[in-house]
């Protein structure tokens, strides 16, 4: 029997401080009709751009979480996994995809690892190999340029032509996965911000591209593809979901900039929640050639 509420294994961490991960992933979620079941990977006293964060990982409660699971029977109409803490959390994450993997399912690895050229502190080159392993079990992924360029073993820059973007997708869909979207792709100097995505099957590129902010806020890379996955949950095309996850993203970006803020805290969805629960607006998507 179909379940009347599709349901969303969440592979995450979970921040005490600071709207990331877990702590954005319920909220958009549930607002666009999606029950959310959490496997947390770590419990954090607040993300960590805050000095001073408090950590308690979870790699043994995963296994005893994810067995308890199995013994439930529990079936996930899809399953989204984020930023993974060591080489052992991959390992299991590749292992749940295994276990709980249906013909029907999403499986959607959003590869969190680097921003701005750089990986981050946690991150070292055993698990970018690691990371690669992953993507290919995955049907959606959502690296932004920087991890495109890590899963590739490219060299990054912020100068990039769409042609060599284009060129990523094509060789990132040939390790596994359907669609790819590279998201932060600078345009017009800096002045716009692309995200291309790219569908395996129909062989179809699609650009949605927004102004620029001199604005940072973490948390942006979670909300994006929680919107994205969700929207084709609901039954959108992969052209207007990554529509509405960059709309949604640049307009909580515009709710928040104007104000005297930490940007730590991340953009104000409490502001801008209330915009997924409608019906789809005009969209500025483009086909590529």
């Amino acid at each position: 029997m179909k379940r009347p509420v599709p349901r969303i294994a969440a592979i995450h961490d979970l921040s005490g401080i600071g709207r990331v991960s877990l702590s954005s992933i319920f909220p958009i979620f549930s607002t666009m009709g999606i029950q959310v079941c959490a496997l947390p990977t770590a419990v954090l006293s607040s993300h960590t751009q805050y000095p001073g964060v408090k950590l308690l990982s979870l790699d043994d409660q995963m296994i005893e979480f994810i067995a308890h699971w199995k013994a439930l029977n529990m079936d996930f109409d899809a399953i989204y996994s984020g930023y993974l803490g060591s080489i052992h959390q991959i390992d299991i994450v590749r292992d749940f995809i295994d276990d709980f993997k249906r013909d029907d399912q999403l499986v959607v690895v959003d590869p969190v690892m680097a921003d701005n050229g750089e990986l981050y502190t946690t991150f070292t080159d055993e698990m970018v190999i690691e990371m690669r392993r992953l993507i290919e079990k995955a049907d959606m992924i959502t690296p932004n340029l920087t991890e495109a360029a890590f899963l590739l073993g490219e060299e990054y820059s912020d100068i990039i032509s769409i042609e060599k973007v284009k060129q990523w997708c094509l060789t990132l869909a040939e390790k596994g996965p359907e669609i790819i979207i590279i998201t932060s792709v600078p345009e017009e100097n800096g002045k716009k911000a692309a995200s291309i995505a790219y569908h395996a099957r129909t062989k179809r590129f699609w650009k949605v591209s927004v102004d620029y902010l001199p604005a940072s806020y973490p948390g942006t890379g979670d909300a994006f593809t929680s919107v994205l996955t969700a929207a084709i949950m609901q039954g959108d095309s992969l052209p207007i979901a990554l529509d509405r996850a960059v709309n949604f993203i640049s307009l909580g970006v515009r709710a928040t900039f104007g104000h005297d803020y930490d940007p730590r805290e991340g953009i104000m969805l409490e502001r801008v929640l209330h915009t997924l629960d409608g019906p789809v607006q005009s969209s500025s998507y483009q086909i590529l050639d």
